[in-house]
């Protein structure tokens, strides 16, 4: 019988963790005299009761690390149950929703993609504003820190790379995750409280400020007002367009900037490439603009700029509809959000790592064609490439084609207008969260979806962030057998 003790033990360690930040909502809801901070109180009790008595009812040895099946299966219950009771504040409290908006919402803010169902967010109580930027904030900071200790060890879409670059962690797992989660939670707070004091020199109001630069640094969308970004001043706008840019590089960067080795984060060739092509990205379409529309050209280039920086991050923040650019808007914001951030980041999508595989897997096939009696062998940042890294890693950029076609098409079946439909999947399997579609357009949310369709778009948000491969591995009996 497979030892999963280790699984649940961790598992309900951090559902204990999870309880006791949602006591910060509660009590802000407490101080404002709200009466809703007693059922945001009461989801935190259960769930701490809950996280308690499974963390004490599971074995554990602290001496042994995981082994990879109970890698697999902690990832995937993490990202599957952790929402499961990150949804009550909103079920026992404001809004009161139905559980499958709740559970959407939820899975949204862990999984950093930033749709919402919810209206009126200013009237909501602060609590619930609260709640989603943590939610944003810890799903972005867990995304990270799997991107960075358990995918390559997993081997999923071509992460073993990352193996050579300092992640060899196979077999002791969590003495080397528990050194780079410190140094990840410092840079992590860091850019956060910096970004958040930016926004408050920027205008915002303090819980505004907070929500937002959380939000920002997770690449996670969520917001205080249904205008989004819209509302607040030009230099709050491009404050957030840097944030969301830095919250999506590799954070491995970050710890050797710490260290005083700035010249590894300008040498990244994922880092290069990312701002490269978010730089040609807007000259295009700012240029587009310019030639079409009557308006400043501050106002189209910052317009432009930040909303690429949000679809190419993944985190879902907007200053306008880019629908009313045109139709080479959607298709350059499509190929964005296709592309998506760096890898060892909280952004989601193919990301920037995996484009340049690919790519570099397409000129050495097209130059054995020229040269069918050389040997060529694709190499990324002047490495060789084996079979261990590129293999998977097709078949996670296949996997996640079929899966965005799949799923669309499921969408359309579901009533859903066929634009709508393939822009919220888009959107949800890149974790991107940015709102385009005849669907959308009247809220800027998901509330007019049927609820067919929201299951099937926190499907493809879990899907987007645990990787259908990963799902396939659990399906399989000899994963459960001995």
């Amino acid at each position: 019988m497979p030892d999963f003790g280790p699984v649940f033990h961790h598992l309900g360690l951090i559902l204990l963790a999870l309880g006791v930040t949602m006591l910060a909502p509660a009590g802000l809801d407490l101080s404002l005299s709200d009466p809703n901070w007693a059922q945001v109180f009461e989801a935190a009790i259960i769930t701490i009761l809950f996280g308690a008595l499974l963390a004490l009812a599971s074995r554990v040895d602290r001496g042994k690390g995981l082994t990879l099946r109970q890698a697999y299966l902690l990832t995937a219950a993490i990202w599957l149950i952790v929402p499961a009771f990150g949804a009550l504040p909103f079920i026992l409290g404001k809004p009161d929703v139905s559980y499958a908006d709740a559970y959407f919402e939820a899975v949204s803010g862990i999984t950093t993609t930033g749709y919402t169902v919810f209206v009126k967010l200013e009237e909501l109580p602060r609590s619930v504003v609260l709640w989603r930027g943590m939610l944003n904030w810890m799903g972005g900071l867990g995304i990270a820190f799997v991107a960075m200790i358990f995918l390559p060890v997993m081997r999923i879409g071509g992460m073993r790379y990352f193996q050579t670059e300092g992640f060899d962690t196979l077999g002791k797992i969590l003495p080397r995750a528990r050194d780079i989660a410190i140094s990840l939670l410092q840079i992590y707070t860091g850019l956060t409280i910096l970004c958040a004091l930016i926004f408050l020199l920027c205008g915002m109001p303090v819980l505004d400020a907070v929500v937002h630069a959380m939000a920002a640094i997770a690449t996670g969308g969520f917001g205080t007002y249904d205008a989004n970004f819209a509302i607040w001043s030009p230099a709050a706008q491009y404050a957030g367009l840097v944030f969301m840019l830095l919250g999506a590089m590799p954070y491995i960067r970050f710890f050797q900037l710490m260290q005083g080795q700035p010249k590894p984060l300008w040498r990244d060739s994922q880092v290069r490439a990312f701002l490269r092509w978010f730089v040609y990205f807007c000259v295009m379409m700012s240029a587009y603009r310019a030639v079409r529309e009557d308006t400043s050209f501050e106002q189209i280039f910052r317009e432009t700029a930040f909303n690429f920086a949000s679809v190419l991050t993944g985190t879902g923040f907007g200053v306008s509809g880019i629908e009313t650019w045109g139709p080479f808007a959607l298709v350059l914001a499509f190929l964005l959000g296709l592309v998506g951030g760096c890898t060892g980041s909280s952004s989601g999508a193919l990301s920037v790592f995996r484009v340049q595989i690919v790519l570099a897997a397409i000129g050495t096939s097209v130059r054995q064609l020229h040269s069918p009696h050389r040997v060529i062998q694709p190499r990324y940042d002047s490495k060789a490439l084996d079979e261990t890294t590129l293999y998977p890693l097709m078949l996670h950029v296949t996997g996640y084609i079929l899966t965005l076609g799949v799923l669309s098409v499921a969408m359309s079946m579901a009533g859903v207008d066929l634009t709508s439909a393939l822009f919220a999947i888009w959107g949800c399997i890149g974790n991107i969260g940015f709102g385009i579609g005849p669907m959308v357009t009247r809220t800027g949310t998901m509330v007019d979806f049927n609820d067919t369709a929201t299951w099937l778009m926190t499907l493809a948000m879990l899907l987007g962030r645990l990787g259908l491969l990963a799902i396939l591995v659990l399906a399989l009996p000899r994963f459960w057998r001995d």
